[in-house]
């Protein structure tokens, strides 16, 4: 049962959170109804315990209507008074004292802008507040604590809103219909624009024309004279370096003299060392 409850829960914070702007810390407004229920089952800490069923930090406000009406009811709810003061209070604006229920009403006005989770024992309370969209109800039952489902109301008024964010509002097609005609000027003011320059070019291309046939002197223009492309030379890492012909050296390697008889050149070629053995054979 408790993970059933704690779905349910989740459930609704998440509706009141993605359909009506909800955030954390969320604000509780707790009636003296509520706050005296709480002391009398020792729900304490009453933070943590709305903390536990909504899944996030809360904050708890009262009004001073409320503290007023707790402190009319006389000895019996002294200490839920004492617990009330401990609460922020809410801005209200009441001159004279309200009742809880009127003073609760006027606070959360017709759309809740506050963003209020309203806590409260009084059953009429809160069926009225189910008939206001955006208004999430806590309410105590024994030593548990309550978060109400969406009424049917609610959640038609959710799928009504956003139905309409879908659709645009007669200020929204207004102004489309407008930016539409502001381009539409736009484009036709650029059509003239590129028409006139157009011309511009015409009248610039037929001048260069009449200052071909000039030159040329007769009526047959010029021919197109295309820009030819001249052979680049090799690649030099690609190459190979020239070899020196023998021929054009001014030395033979025979040591002999040259084919343009320029004088001689030592003979390159080496005397053998005769041999000790041989000389004596030529002596003898």
């Amino acid at each position: 049962m408790r993970v059933k409850k704690q779905k349910r829960h989740r459930r609704a914070v998440r509706f009141y959170t993605a359909c009506f702007g909800f955030r954390e810390p969320f604000k509780i407004f707790c009636d003296g109804t509520f706050v005296h229920h709480l002391v009398v089952n020792r729900i304490t800490p009453a933070d943590t315990a709305l903390t536990n069923i909504l899944g996030a930090p809360v904050k708890l406000f009262t009004t001073r209507c409320v503290l007023a009406e707790l402190k009319s009811l006389g000895a019996s709810y002294q200490e839920a008074l004492n617990a009330a003061n401990n609460l922020f209070t809410a801005r209200c604006d009441h001159e004279t004292r309200k009742s809880a229920e009127d003073c609760i009403t006027e606070v959360i006005g017709e759309k809740n802008s506050e963003h209020f989770f309203v806590a409260t024992q009084d059953a009429d309370l809160r069926r009225s507040l189910q008939k206001i969209p955006g208004v999430p109800v806590i309410f105590g039952l024994r030593n548990a604590l309550f978060l109400e489902q969406p009424s049917s109301f609610q959640r038609e008024f959710a799928k009504s809103s956003e139905e309409e964010r879908l659709h645009m509002t007669d200020l929204e097609y207004n102004m489309l219909r407008q930016n539409k005609k502001r381009r539409l000027s736009d484009d036709k003011q650029g059509d003239s624009s590129d028409a006139s320059e157009e011309k511009i070019d015409d009248v610039s291309q037929v001048q260069i024309i009449n200052t071909n046939v000039k030159r040329n002197g007769s009526d047959v223009k010029d021919k197109v004279r295309f820009k030819r492309k001249k052979a680049k030379g090799p690649n030099p890492l690609s190459v190979k370096k020239k070899k020196k012909k023998s021929g054009d050296t001014n030395f033979t390697t025979s040591g002999k003299e040259n084919k343009n008889g320029e004088g001689t050149v030592r003979s390159r070629k080496r005397s053998r060392k005769r041999s000790r053995k041989n000389v004596v054979e030529g002596n003898a």
